[in-house]
C-alpha cells in the first residue's frame, strides 16, 4: 500500500513539474550565442527566458555544415499564445510562433527566417504554415488573373478568375475545418483573403477595393488577435506599403487617410492606444513631425484621460525637435576670422545646408570635397559646417584652406565631444549628418547620404518653402 503511494506521489509531482520545450536549430548560425523568449501582448512583448546557442558539425550528405542549436522551456501551466524567439538587437532577427500545449521544434536560416522556417514538431504551427503557403499560391493565381484582364478583357481571362476564386474558397473552408479547436483557427479566419468574386474592369475600382476590404476579416476586440503580431502587421502593411506614393505631399495625405481609417474601424480604447503609440513611435524613427503631431492631437490626446501615457508623449515629441517641420534649434559661435553669428539671425541664403562632421571621420574627409564642390553651382545656399572635435588643430587647416566661404563652426567638449551642447541639441551620434533648412530656418530635409543632398537640390528644391 505505501509502495502504491509513493508511486502514485512521483506521478503527481512529475506532472506538476512537467514543461514544454522550444527547440530551434539554426542554419548556418548566427555569430551571436544566445536567444531571448518573449510572449507577445498587444504591442509589447513579455520577457519570458533565455538560452544559449550550442555550436555543433554535422553531416549533410557527406559534407559537414556548422549549425546552432537552443532549447527554451515553457512551465505547464504557461498561457496559449504567441511566443518570439529573438537572437539579435535589432532588424528582422527573430522567430515567431504558437504555443497550444505542445513541444515545438523548427530549422530556420536566421539571414532569412521567415521565408525560411519549417516547423518539424508541432501541429499547430504545421497547419499555419500550410494554409500560408496554401493562401499565397492562390492569390498569386488571382493577382496575376486581374492584372491580365486589366491588359486585355479575354473571356477566358475571366472565366480562369472565377476559378481561381473558387479554389481559393475550398483552401478556406478546407483550413477552417483542419484546425477547428485549435489556436490558429483564429488566426486563419482572420486572414481569409477579401477578393471580389468576379474580376474587375477598371484598374482604380480594384485598387479601392483592396484598400477599403483590407480588414473586413479582422476583429480588433478580439483578445487572441490582439496578444499577437497579427494585428499590428495588418496596420503596418496598410499603412506604410499599400498606401504609397511618390509625391511627399500626396504620401502625407494618404499617411493621414490611412490613420483615419484604422482609427475609425477600432471601437476598443486600449487597442487603439496600443495601436496609436505603435504608428507615433514608427513616425518618429522617420521623424515625420507632421504625422506625430496630428495624430497626437487628433487621436492620442481624445483617448480616455487614464489611458494617455504623458511620460510617452514628451518622450517622443522630445525625439523630434530636429526633424522636419521645426524649427532648428539656435546655437552661436564665433568663426576663424573672428565674427560672431547666430543661427536665428543669420540671412545670407535663402536656404541653408548644416553639416555635422568631424575631421577624425573618414567618411567625412572624403565627402565633404565633394559637397564642397557640388554646393558651389547652387550659390543660393548657404552652407554652416559643424566640426565635431577634440581639438581645433585639423578644424583651423579646413576652415582657412578648404571651406572658405562657408560658416565653419568649432564644436568641442572637454571630455567627450559628442556631449557638446548643440551636438546633443541636434541628436547627432553619427557623421556626416546633414540638415537642410529654409530661410527662417525651418528644418526642410534630413538627408540620410550625400547623393540625397544632391538629389534634393538637383530636383530644385533649393527654394522650397
Amino acid at each position: 500500500m505505501m509502495k502504491n503511494f509513493f508511486i502514485l506521489l512521483t506521478f503527481v509531482a512529475s506532472i506538476a513539474n512537467a514543461q514544454f520545450s522550444v527547440k530551434g536549430t539554426m542554419t548556418p548560425p548566427e555569430k551571436s550565442d544566445w536567444v531571448v523568449l518573449y510572449k507577445i501582448e498587444g504591442a509589447k512583448q513579455k520577457f519570458i527566458g533565455n538560452s544559449t546557442i550550442k555550436f555543433e558539425d554535422v553531416d549533410l550528405g557527406g559534407n559537414t555544415q556548422k549549425v546552432g542549436r537552443f532549447e527554451l522551456k515553457l512551465p505547464n501551466d504557461a498561457k496559449k499564445g504567441v511566443y518570439r524567439v529573438t537572437y539579435r538587437n535589432t532588424g528582422a532577427g527573430f522567430i515567431d510562433f504558437f504555443f497550444n500545449n505542445e513541444n515545438i521544434e523548427f530549422v530556420f536560416n536566421p539571414q532569412f527566417p521567415e521565408e525560411s522556417i519549417v516547423f518539424t514538431r508541432s501541429r499547430e504551427n504545421k497547419v499555419y504554415r500550410e494554409y500560408l503557403d496554401a493562401l499565397a499560391l492562390t492569390q498569386r493565381s488571382i493577382d496575376s488573373l486581374q492584372v491580365a484582364y486589366l491588359k486585355d478583357d479575354a473571356k477566358s481571362t475571366k472565366k480562369a478568375y472565377k476559378k481561381a476564386f473558387k479554389a481559393q474558397e475550398e483552401v478556406q473552408e478546407i483550413y477552417e475545418g483542419k484546425s477547428e479547436g485549435m489556436l490558429v483557427n483564429t488566426f486563419i479566419k482572420a486572414s481569409e483573403a477579401t477578393n471580389s468574386d468576379s474580376v474587375f474592369d477598371d484598374t482604380q475600382e480594384y485598387l479601392n477595393h483592396v484598400v477599403n476590404s483590407f480588414f473586413e476579416n479582422v476583429d480588433f476586440s478580439n483578445q487572441t488577435l490582439y496578444n499577437s503580431p497579427f494585428i499590428v502587421d495588418k496596420v503596418t502593411n496598410y499603412v506604410f506599403y499599400l498606401n504609397i506614393a511618390e509625391s511627399q505631399t500626396l504620401q502625407q495625405k494618404l499617411y493621414k487617410e490611412s490613420i483615419a481609417k484604422i482609427m475609425k474601424t477600432i471601437k476598443d480604447n486600449k487597442v487603439k492606444k496600443e495601436i496609436l503609440e505603435y504608428l507615433i513611435t514608427r513616425f518618429t524613427n522617420q521623424r515625420n513631425s507632421e504625422i506625430v503631431d496630428g495624430v497626437f492631437a487628433e487621436y492620442y490626446d481624445k483617448l480616455p484621460s487614464d489611458l494617455q501615457d504623458a511620460e510617452f508623449k514628451t518622450k517622443k515629441l522630445g525625439e523630434l525637435s530636429v526633424s522636419v517641420g521645426r524649427i532648428a534649434p539656435d546655437f552661436s559661435w564665433k568663426e576663424v576670422d573672428g565674427k560672431e553669428f547666430t543661427l536665428s539671425t543669420l540671412n545670407d541664403g535663402e536656404n541653408y545646408l548644416m553639416i555635422f562632421w568631424s575631421t577624425q571621420c573618414s567618411h567625412c574627409v572624403k565627402e565633404i570635397p565633394s559637397v564642397y564642390e557640388f554646393m558651389k553651382d547652387h550659390e543660393s545656399t548657404s552652407v554652416i559646417a559643424f566640426a565635431i572635435e577634440e581639438n581645433d588643430l585639423d578644424f583651423n587647416s579646413w576652415a582657412k584652406n578648404k571651406l572658405y566661404n562657408w560658416h565653419n563652426v568649432l564644436g568641442t567638449h572637454p571630455t567627450y565631444k559628442f556631449d557638446n551642447e548643440v551636438v546633443k541639441k541636434y541628436r547627432i551620434d553619427a557623421t556626416p549628418t546633414y540638415f537642410i533648412l529654409d530661410k527662417d530656418k525651418k528644418i526642410l530635409a534630413v538627408p540620410n547620404t550625400i547623393e540625397d543632398v544632391k538629389e534634393y537640390f538637383d530636383k530644385g528644391n533649393e527654394a522650397e518653402k
